[in-house]
């Protein structure tokens, strides 16, 4: 096509352009990947502690846990899917299965080793402390599960190289429940902050394990604002109104989130340096999610961002003594509306927003782009969860 002026416009790029193009590809990565690794806590776990202990202490077991995708309880902590399934649907791969339910299953498609309740740190440090925590499944756990397991996923001729090579690592949300129990149970913020590199050494210990092992491509997900949750606003509640920010959420609870983000992306840094040959992501929770609170009625969460959906009473719906699927709690007609399902964990629609973001939104770095997508949806292969 001619100028006006009827000089040709130049076809061939400028240099500014071809490096613009390749500052987009370093810092893009894409990806076929052809199976899940997951390693977390509730946010991720997919039936692990169900099967683990089937209690009456197992909130997860009773309605109405999983009634608006499943239409029963799964051992999800939601009404629905969590960020991991919405994950696995982008690859068009099916719901990976939790390890500690699906024994004899064919494991190719990826692994869920997350549990409820997972802490990175070992549960005897907690104990020292004097913490309860209410599983011992740490990330130490999980990773001894996927380096049993392995013998038996690599049976191909090619051994495991073809297949981790495709796999995605998702080595968390973990974290979390190390700082939850210490400060629901009343530890100082000053105590807590001194554990953080200590999180962090775990996590980061984990990663090298995964790398050495064979793992090429990994994503961390940082902490969630957990000043926002319900549980932490009652339990935690504070009559200093400069305690909280413009969104309704304790400040000082959510600047502790960022401090241990702020120093996992730090670690993160370093290990890319140690092991140039893999691909570590940083997912940004803390931003995708921070935005259900500050514009919820734009994004369609009428029912409000710090009213819990399920559960007994209290300024923010939420009751310890009344928690979600238990006597005296009750459910929202519609949870969609909703930012947070039982006080603590989110709901389907909230989880889908945060994968939204991850995948296609700016909130992973390096960004990932999940590539050669399947044309056959898995949504309704409930067998596998």
């Amino acid at each position: 096509m001619a100028s006006p002026s009827g000089s040709t416009i130049m076809s061939k790029p400028t240099l500014v352009t071809v490096l613009l193009l390749l500052l987009v590809q370093i810092n893009t990565i894409s990806g076929c990947y052809t199976s899940i690794f997951q390693f977390g806590d509730s946010l991720a776990d997919t039936g692990n502690l169900l099967a683990a202990r089937n209690d009456e202490h197992s909130f997860m077991r009773n309605y109405p846990y999983g009634e608006t995708f499943f239409k029963r309880p799964t051992g999800r902590c939601s009404d629905g899917r969590l960020i991991v399934d919405f994950i696995a649907e982008a690859l068009g791969i099916s719901l990976i299965p939790p390890y500690l339910r699906h024994s004899n299953q064919d494991f190719k498609q990826g692994v869920n080793f997350a549990v409820a309740g997972a802490t990175a740190l070992d549960i005897a440090v907690f104990e020292e402390k004097g913490v309860h925590a209410y599983t011992n499944y740490s990330l130490g756990v999980q990773l001894e599960w996927f380096k049993q397991l392995l013998p038996s996923l690599c049976a191909l001729p090619s051994g495991c190289k073809d297949m981790l090579s495709t796999s995605l690592f998702l080595v968390g949300e973990i974290g979390g429940n190390d700082y939850n129990y210490p400060f629901l149970q009343g530890k100082s913020v000053q105590e807590l902050r001194a554990i953080v590199p200590h999180v962090i050494d775990t996590i980061s210990s984990t990663i090298t394990e995964l790398i050495d092992e064979g793992a090429v491509t990994l994503m961390v997900p940082g902490n969630l604002p957990i000043g926002c949750s319900p549980s932490y606003l009652t339990v935690l509640q504070s009559q200093n109104k400069d305690d909280y920010d413009t969104n309704g959420c304790l400040s000082w609870l959510n600047e502790f989130s960022q401090f241990h983000n702020q120093l996992l992306q730090n670690e993160l840094n370093r290990l890319r340096e140690v092991h140039p040959h893999a691909t570590i992501i940083y997912a940004d929770y803390y931003n995708v999610a921070i935005e259900l609170y500050q514009f919820p009625n734009q994004l369609g969460f009428t029912g409000g961002a710090l009213t819990t959906c399920c559960g007994g009473g209290g300024p923010y719906n939420y009751n310890v003594s009344a928690k979600c699927g238990y006597q005296g709690s009750t459910a929202c007609v519609d949870p969609s509306l909703f930012v947070n399902w039982d006080g603590v964990h989110w709901t389907e629609r909230a989880y889908n927003h945060i994968a939204t973001g991850i995948l296609s939104g700016p909130f992973t770095t390096p960004r990932i782009i999940i590539g050669c997508v399947s044309s056959k949806s898995h949504n309704d292969d409930h067998s596998s969860s």
